[in-house]
């Protein structure tokens, strides 16, 4: 079974992200394509699709919403799991109490949902390193700590986990994950 892991990165942290559930398909015995959601020529030749985008200000990258909009007739034919990046720090929980997770959904999802039914979607913690901040987005090395935590907040045991229970819906052998 081959399946195309499409996705859209800023900064590389949501690119860690779709390579990592890439090898965690590999390691599960199925062929598995990381491609930037820009550079997916024919999306036709896959049997089963993961796309995942970053998140700001709670709307996926512009790449991946084209790509999803795109291949649309592909995909709601087809096994499609959607994943976003985005929320930083370590809280699980905001200031309400409220899932920080759920809470940073894209409004893409809804949209995709109706329009595609993947058979999933999960948000991850993503990174915000400054080092790597370039343009306009610089001005954020300003904002408060509290306002924006730095560093590498990746839940890997949770991508993995996710990427494995992809694996098992594909009915892929058990396998390390």
């Amino acid at each position: 079974m081959k399946i195309l892991v499409a996705y859209a990165s800023k900064y590389g942290a949501t690119q860690g992200i779709a390579e990592r559930i890439g090898d965690v398909l590999r390691r599960r015995g199925l062929e598995a394509d990381v491609v930037r959601c820009k550079d997916v020529d024919d999306a036709t030749e896959y049997d089963a699709y993961v796309v995942g985008s970053a998140a700001y200000m709670f709307r996926w990258r512009k790449d991946a919403r084209k790509f999803v909009r795109r291949n649309q007739d592909v995909l709601v034919s087809h096994p499609v799991w959607l994943f976003s990046s985005g929320p930083v720090g370590t809280d699980k929980l905001d200031a309400k109490g409220h899932d920080v997770l759920a809470g940073a959904e894209p409004k893409e999802f809804a949209e995709f949902e109706a329009a595609i039914s993947p058979r999933g979607m999960q948000v991850f913690f993503g990174a915000f390193q400054l080092e790597k901040l370039r343009g306009v987005d610089r001005m954020a090395k300003w904002a408060p700590a509290e306002a924006m935590p730095v560093g590498d907040f990746r839940d890997w045991a949770a991508i993995e986990a996710w990427a494995g229970s992809i694996a098992d819906e594909l009915g892929a052998p058990a396998g390390r994950a």
